[in-house]
């Protein structure tokens, strides 16, 4: 059940950061909001998973996910170049992120 709140939380992650730079510098109510809340769900759900997950990994899947999503959400949306060089570090990092997952005991 850790595991499945950590990949939410990384989740919630992307939602946060694909949603910042609709806030305008947080000075549109709606976006700030939304933005609020995924962030809190988010670090909520981090805390959570760090409960059984050692911290280090947790904190690390954390990001990676939220890298990578952030990443994809950037180039599908908002045009960020999707090189190969760009999407192989990516799959190296989704590899790291399983290689934590299965040496986490």
């Amino acid at each position: 059940m850790s595991w499945f709140l950590l990949v939410v939380a990384g989740l919630l992650e992307v939602v946060w950061a694909a949603l910042l730079p609709a806030t305008a510098g947080l000075t549109r109510p709606l976006p700030t909001t939304a933005f609020a809340i995924a962030l809190a769900g988010s670090m909520f759900l981090l805390a959570r998973a760090a409960d059984a997950i050692p911290l280090g990994t947790a904190y690390a899947v954390w990001v990676g996910i939220g890298a990578v999503g952030a990443s994809l959400v950037g180039m599908v949306l908002h045009g960020d170049p999707a090189t190969l060089p760009r999407l192989g570090f990516m799959a190296l990092l989704v590899v790291a992120i399983g290689g934590l997952h299965l040496t986490e005991s």
